[in-house]
């Protein structure tokens, strides 16, 4: 699985980190973005899909094994097979095991057997979990934005704290997620990310512009979550 750390380089991260600075400078909002690897460790696609390797391989060894009735034997009147339980048992857990440990080592099998909806939900958990960790709720005028991607479900959450819900509109928001999935798609993760923290400031700006005496109270890098 690519990393998050390997998408955004030390030169893309700076880069990130500028946006928010210059964003900042028309709002005083507070613009905090995270790049995740994944959102969820999906650990029932996991066992699927070794389930899967193993039915498979149980199969294939039955074939192998399989032999077809003695002729004149009345008692048997389809095809037979060899394979004792015992080994069928062991068949079923030693492939289930490296099925699993497949899936674990390249996501990638995973994705077949999870549902969209179970990623959409990953994703809400891991960025409410950012948003307090990284303590986009926790300024003194409760203005902070969060801008969340996840690489893994390739998908994009923003989440506003309840003052600046309140003034500015859905709409909005799913501009800037638009902006980073777009960027994402193209294969231009810094560009989709800046353009995406401008678009936010843009929203804040109105409702919440840069007044005298406001403070940066949260770092400006982008945060990574591998």
């Amino acid at each position: 699985m690519t990393k998050a750390s390997d998408i955004f380089d030390a030169d893309s991260r700076e880069k990130i980190r500028l946006a928010v600075i210059e964003a900042e400078k028309t709002t005083g909002g507070e613009i905090v973005p995270v790049a995740a690897t994944a959102s969820g460790r999906y650990d029932r696609a996991e066992d699927i899909f070794g389930f899967v390797v193993s039915l498979v391989g149980l199969s294939a060894a039955w074939l192998v094994c399989a032999r077809l009735p003695e002729e004149g034997n009345w008692a048997v009147n389809s095809m037979a097979t060899q394979l004792p339980l015992w080994a069928a048992l062991l068949i079923l857990l030693v492939l289930f095991s490296i099925g699993a440990a497949l899936a674990s080592r390249f996501p990638a099998l995973r994705l077949p057997f999870i549902t969209r909806t179970e990623m959409n939900a990953e994703v809400e958990r891991a960025a409410a979990a950012a948003f307090h960790n990284f303590r986009a709720h926790g300024t003194a005028s409760r203005v902070g934005v969060l801008i969340y991607v996840s690489l893994y479900e390739r998908t994009a959450r923003v989440i506003a704290d309840d003052s600046v819900a309140d003034k500015v509109a859905p709409e909005a928001w799913a501009e800037v997620v638009a902006l980073i999935t777009d960027g994402m798609a193209k294969g231009s993760p810094v560009e989709g990310m800046t353009s995406a923290i401008t678009r936010c400031a843009v929203a804040l700006s109105g409702p919440f512009p840069r007044l005298d005496g406001d403070v940066d109270e949260l770092s400006n890098e982008l945060r990574i979550v591998d």
